[in-house]
């Protein structure tokens, strides 16, 4: 079997989609996309299809270290996210090719299912508390809510206390029972975040996420290891060399590897297990498409560190598609009392509508993360 060609596809509202055919007629499907960076990922795919086109699709891990160390600079988002999508669907060619879900080609399923989180937004407590309301209401047992606005290196306390009062609002509405996820999202500078932290853990929450970016972990080592609340973050993180220190520091307790950003299935795989030597949890990222909500899930089945997945049905980003608009039978993500089941169809699992794909296509997609600033016109971290 020889990979003849590989095509992408950019579509609403924000996504990336790579289809590799062979010659043998099997085709795979990868989501290889940065937000906001989809046709620069696009034009790495590209380039790296020299490497790929004529290769067998089934000799993954060659193609991945290749692909990885062939073009001597390596690493980052823009070269991880292209390499993800491409391994993404080479694992759903050769699960195809041999008629099994990629889970069993990874050593077989530990669980049947996994617990998954809703997003929920709104500008004021009571709006956030409705959505969690509504979240509860579908089935789902935890929420993630960003934790604040803007915020300067020192801000003032009125901007603590409504975080605080926005998680009042969640906590009082969903009860001890409901997990919550509080995300920073880089916004938090240090001096801030360990204001935050502390106030914060009265709520018992499920994590905080992104405390400070990844790159200023270290300035908030002591923090992270004495608080009690579990502290998660790796969406911006893009490889096994990149979790390393971060993983041994023992001050994360969950780890957020995206396998449409993190070099697919393939090195998500080798950094959860680094992970697991360390007893430190999995929730994969994944605020985007079917086909990486297809890969998460099969890694989710093999990962025994793996606690709850991330994804995208109903996010505020999703404006004009959503999660289930590409896929030709929705029912394969079966949501059912705040788990959904690992889909057991050959490769990912699921069945792209390719002709909804090209439609799509047609209209693309150019989605750029807003840029905020703070009130004296100097930039702030969304």
């Amino acid at each position: 079997m020889k990979i003849t060609k590989l095509t992408t596809y950019s579509v609403p509202p924000r996504w990336l989609f790579l289809k590799i055919e062979t010659d043998e007629g099997i085709v795979g499907w990868g989501e290889p996309v940065l937000e906001g960076r989809a046709a620069t990922v696009a034009a790495a795919v590209e380039e790296l299809s020299d490497y790929v086109i004529g290769k067998d699709p089934r000799n993954i891990e060659d193609i991945w270290t290749v692909l990885y160390r062939a073009g001597f600079y390596r690493g980052g988002g823009i070269h991880m996210s292209a390499l993800a999508g491409i391994d993404q669907a080479l694992w759903d060619i050769k699960g195809k090719a041999l008629g099994v879900p990629v889970h069993e080609l990874l050593g077989g399923k530990v669980r049947d299912k996994i617990r998954v989180y809703s997003w929920i937004g709104g500008d004021r407590p009571s709006d956030t508390a409705a959505a969690a309301r509504d979240a509860v209401d579908r089935g789902f047992t935890a929420v993630k809510m960003n934790g604040t606005e803007e915020l300067q290196f020192i801000d003032t306390w009125d901007k603590v206390e409504k975080c605080i009062a926005n998680v009042t609002a969640v906590r009082e509405a969903v009860g001890t029972n409901v997990g919550i996820g509080v995300d920073f999202h880089g916004r938090v500078h240090k001096p801030m975040a360990k204001v935050l932290i502390k106030e914060l853990e009265p709520f018992k929450l499920m994590f905080i996420e992104e405390p400070v970016l990844s790159e200023n972990v270290s300035s908030l080592l002591d923090v992270m290891r004495n608080t009690p609340t579990p502290i998660a973050l790796g969406e911006r993180l893009f490889s096994r060399w990149d979790f390393k220190d971060i993983i041994s520091s023992g001050a994360v307790d969950i780890i957020q590897p995206d396998p449409s950003h993190c070099g697919g299935i393939t090195e998500t795989r080798k950094v959860a297990a680094m992970a697991e030597a360390y007893d430190v949890a999995v929730a994969l990222h994944c605020p985007l498409g079917p086909i990486a909500l297809a890969a998460c899930l099969q890694l989710d089945a093999n990962l025994y560190n793996a606690f709850i997945q991330e994804q995208s049905l109903g996010i505020h980003y999703n404006k004009s598609n959503d999660l289930l608009d590409y896929v030709v039978d929705p029912s394969v993500f079966a949501y059912n009392d705040g788990m959904v089941s690992i889909p057991d169809g050959p490769g990912l699992g699921i069945e792209v509508n390719e002709e909804y794909v090209i439609e799509r296509a047609k209209e693309g997609a150019r989605w750029r993360n807003p840029v905020w600033r703070h009130a004296d016109g100097s930039f702030a971290e969304w």
